[in-house]
C-alpha cells in the first residue's frame, strides 16, 4: 500500500519538481558519502554541518567552503569529491541519461522531459543526442585539460603521483567551475606563472559558456566542409557568446581601473593584465583565484558581486541571473527607453514569454540576495560588503569569499546553501515547483491602466 501510495505520488509530480527532488537525494547521499570516515584524514572528524556544505557546495559547483580540503578529506574523499563536481556540473539528468545508455534502458518521454528541465532547453526535438554530445565534449575537454596540466605539474609537485592527481582534479574543478582546490591555496601558487593560469580560464569558460554553444563549435569546427560556409549559428549561440566574453572584457577592465592606485600600484603591466583578466573570468562561476581577493578595494568588491550576481551562461556549469538574462533586460530598457516595441537581435525577433522570463528571474534574484544580505547582515558581524560578497558568490555558484565563510554562523550557512542550491537549478526551475496546472478560463475581466513610474 505505501509503495503504490509513494509511486503514484511520485508520478503525479511535474518534470521540475521531480529534478528537484533528485537534486534533493543528490545532496543527502553526497553528505552521506563524504560524511564516511574513508573520506576523510586520519584523526580529523568534521562537524556534520560543515560536511553539508561541502555536498552541497560541491552539487551546485560552488566552492565555497567552511573546510580546508587538503587538510579535511583523504585521497579517497578528494576522488569522491570530484565525482560529485562532475555530477553537479553536466547535471543529475544528463549523467542518468548516460548510465540509461550503458544499461540500454529506453529513454522514454517522460525522461526526455525530466533531461529537458535539467538543460534548461525548451524542446524535445534531438535532446538525447544534446545530452550525448554535451557529455563527449566536456570528458574530452577534462581529458586535455588533466593531460597539460598533469604533465605540467611535473615541475612543481615532488612525485609524478601528485602531480597527476592534482592535475586531474584541478581539470575537473576547472572545467565544472567547481571552484575547490587541494592545493590549500587555490592557484596563488601559481600567481606568476601564466601558462597555468591560461589553462584554467580556457577550461572555466568551457564550463561556463554554455554546453549548446560547445556543441555547436564543435559542429562548425569538425562538420562536413561543404556544409561549414552555409553553417548558421543560433540567436542562443550568437547571444551567450557575445553577452559572455564582453563581460570578461568589461570585466578585466574595471577590475584593473578600480585598483589603479591600490593593489595594481606596484604591479608590473603583465601582473596586472593577467590579474585583471583571471579574476574578470573567474567571477563567471569558476571560484578560483590567483591572489588574496581581500587585498582589492570596496569598489572592486561591489563591481565584483555584480559581476558574480549575473553569473554564467544557460546550460553550463554556472549559476547567477545568467547572461543571456541579463543581456535581455539591458536591450530591453534600451528598446523600451527609445521607444520602440519589439527586441530584435541578429535580424530575429525575441518571444515576450523569454523577455517576460529574463525580468522575472532578475527580479526575483534581486529579491533573493537583498533578503539573504539582510538577514545575514543582522546575524553576522562582518561588513556588508563581505556578506553581500558572499551571498553573490553563493547565488553566482562562484565560490569566490573575502575569507569569512568558515566564520559563519549555522544559521547563514543555510542560508548560503539555499541560494548555492537556486544558484545551480535556476530561479526559472524552482518557481516552477509552485507551478499547478489549471485549465485556462474563456473569459477575460476588464483591463484598467495603472500609473507606472
Amino acid at each position: 500500500m505505501f509503495n503504490h501510495s509513494f509511486f503514484h505520488w511520485i508520478n503525479r509530480l511535474s518534470p521540475v519538481q521531480l529534478i528537484f527532488l533528485f537534486y534533493f537525494i543528490a545532496v543527502i547521499a553526497a553528505t552521506a558519502v563524504l560524511a564516511l570516515p574513508a573520506a576523510h584524514q586520519d584523526g580529523v572528524s568534521p562537524p556534520f554541518i560543515d560536511v553539508l556544505f561541502t555536498a552541497v557546495s560541491a552539487l551546485s559547483v560552488t566552492g565555497l567552503s567552511t573546510l580546508t580540503i587538503a587538510d579535511t578529506f583523504s585521497t579517497t574523499g578528494i576522488i569522491m569529491l570530484a565525482i560529485i563536481l562532475q555530477l553537479g556540473g553536466v547535471g543529475v539528468m544528463a549523467v542518468g541519461t548516460f548510465i540509461w545508455m550503458i544499461i540500454g534502458k529506453k529513454i522514454g518521454l517522460r525522461e526526455r522531459r525530466l533531461i529537458m528541465a535539467d538543460q534548461n532547453q525548451t524542446s524535445f526535438a534531438g535532446i538525447v543526442r544534446l545530452v550525448k554530445e554535451i557529455l563527449l565534449v566536456i570528458l574530452i575537454i577534462e581529458l586535455i585539460g588533466f593531460l597539460i596540466l598533469g604533465t605540467y605539474f611535473l615541475q612543481y609537485f615532488p612525485t609524478a603521483e601528485e602531480a597527476w592527481f592534482q592535475g586531474f582534479f584541478g581539470a575537473i574543478s576547472a572545467t565544472t567551475n567547481g571552484g575547490f582546490d587541494i592545493t590549500g591555496q587555490s592557484l596563488r601558487m601559481f600567481r606568476d606563472d601564466y601558462f597555468v593560469q591560461f589553462i584554467n580560464m580556457l577550461l572555466i569558460i568551457f564550463g561556463a559558456i554554455g554546453y549548446p554553444v560547445l556543441v555547436e563549435i564543435k559542429a562548425f569546427l569538425f562538420g562536413r566542409s561543404d556544409r561549414r560556409n552555409s553553417f548558421r549559428f543560433t540567436l542562443f549561440t550568437k547571444v551567450t557568446t557575445l553577452t559572455f566574453l564582453g563581460l570578461v572584457l568589461v570585466g578585466a577592465i574595471f577590475i584593473m581601473l578600480l585598483d589603479t592606485g591600490g593593489f595594481f600600484t606596484d604591479k608590473s603591466w603583465h601582473e596586472v593584465l593577467f590579474y585583471s583578466l583571471f579574476q574578470s573570468v573567474t567571477t563567471r562561476s569558476g571560484g578560483l583565484s590567483t591572489m588574496d581577493i581581500s587585498q582589492l578595494s570596496e569598489p572592486n568588491h561591489l563591481f565584483m558581486s555584480a559581476l558574480m550576481f549575473i553569473g554564467a551562461s544557460p546550460s553550463s556549469a554556472g549559476g547567477g541571473i545568467r547572461t543571456t538574462t541579463f543581456a535581455l533586460v539591458i536591450i530591453f530598457i534600451f528598446t523600451y527607453g527609445r521607444g520602440k516595441g519589439n527586441i530584435r537581435l541578429f535580424n530575429r525577433e525575441v518571444y515576450e514569454d523569454d523577455l517576460l522570463k529574463a525580468v522575472t528571474v532578475t527580479m526575483m534574484a534581486f529579491i533573493f540576495v537583498f533578503t539573504a544580505t539582510l538577514i545575514m547582515s543582522i546575524v553576522e558581524p562582518f561588513d556588508l560588503t563581505q556578506v553581500l560578497f558572499e551571498v553573490t558568490s553563493a547565488f553566482g555558484t562562484v565560490g569566490l569569499s573575502l575569507g569569512i565563510t568558515d566564520s559563519l554562523s549555522t544559521f547563514s550557512k543555510i542560508v548560503l546553501m539555499f541560494l548555492m542550491f537556486i544558484g545551480r537549478v535556476g530561479i526559472i526551475t524552482f518557481l516552477f515547483i509552485f507551478k499547478v496546472h489549471k485549465k485556462s478560463g474563456k473569459y477575460h475581466y476588464p483591463k484598467e491602466k495603472i500609473i507606472i513610474g
